[in-house]
């Protein structure tokens, strides 16, 4: 209980700071300092090592660079992406939770997008085949049983088993600031929303979770991966997303609390699915003409 309380409290104190991006400074004749610049940004660091290859790029609605989804800007720099690579809520990101996305065309560039949250969840022989370097580019929220990290380990098992390598623009963690929570420990309390050891928070960028699988003998064969950093950035650093990174975190401040009210979804309580207000509202039948505030879940495409 402790710890969940520890949780909600620093997600409140740094919900109060969730306007600033970065420490630019405002004083009068001090220069102010870079702002946060994502490793899809910089694309002079890793765009001319594409060239010439054949990608396959792991992406969804917030993969963007600049404002721009990802697919579309690399491809119109020049760069050869064979296939899309889909997590969990789709490559548009509008799937439900824990829905089943199939495979499709998409209608714009005519590249193949492979769901990895539908026949499988890992990359294929044959998906992998006719690619030459695989590129993740994922926004994550830094906690365990959000499932991107799931889908990156699969990537980096696949990768390694395939000799592919991994190329991945990093991107802060929005809740890089906390390391908390109960640690997973046994294999039996492994599922689709928590493989892997380590606190419920556990402060990482989706980079350096990419490190820790590969340090920490996740897998079988060590992935070999070259990661664009995040620039002018650390843990301190208060961030907010530019896009919403799944259809229940569409606040800042939901996806601060997410790593505490999810955990009501053991409960009875219900924490604002089925509202506009998904992540920073509880509620439950039983709470009925209790408070002055009150709600009632509907069903939300997506």
């Amino acid at each position: 209980m402790m710890q969940f309380t520890s949780m909600l409290f620093l997600a409140l104190l740094a919900m109060s700071h969730i306007e600033c991006t970065s420490y630019a400074s405002t004083v009068p004749g001090v220069p102010e300092k870079p702002g946060i610049i994502t490793g899809a940004d910089q694309t002079g660091k890793y765009v001319p090592y594409l060239k010439g290859k054949r990608i396959g790029l792991v992406a969804n609605q917030s993969s963007i660079i600049g404002k721009t989804s990802s697919v579309d800007s690399l491809l119109s720099l020049g760069i050869k992406i064979v296939k899309v690579f889909g997590p969990e809520h789709g490559f548009r990101g509008n799937a439900s939770n824990g829905a089943v996305v199939s495979d499709e065309k998409d209608a714009k560039t005519g590249i193949p997008i492979i769901s990895l949250y539908g026949r499988n969840e890992k990359p294929t022989k044959e998906q992998l085949a006719d690619i030459d370097l695989m590129v993740f580019d994922i926004q994550d929220v830094g906690c365990r049983y959000y499932t991107n990290i799931n889908t990156l380990e699969y990537v980096m098992e696949a990768c390694a088993e395939n000799g592919k390598e991994l190329l991945i623009l990093d991107r802060p963690n929005p809740n890089g600031y906390v390391v908390d929570g109960p640690v997973m420990t046994e294999d039996r309390f492994k599922s689709a929303i928590g493989i892997h050891y380590t606190p419920m928070t556990h402060g990482m960028t989706i980079g350096e979770f990419a490190q820790y699988l590969n340090g920490e003998g996740y897998l079988k064969k060590p992935c070999k991966i070259k990661i664009i950093k995040v620039a002018h950035y650390n843990h301190t650093m208060p961030y907010v997303l530019p896009v919403h990174p799944s259809p229940n975190l569409n606040t800042q401040q939901a996806v601060m609390l997410f790593p505490s009210l999810c955990m009501f979804e053991g409960t009875v309580i219900n924490e604002g699915r089925g509202t506009y207000m998904p992540f920073t509202i509880l509620g439950a039948p039983a709470l009925k003409d209790k408070y002055s505030f009150s709600y009632k879940p509907v069903s939300i495409p997506g």
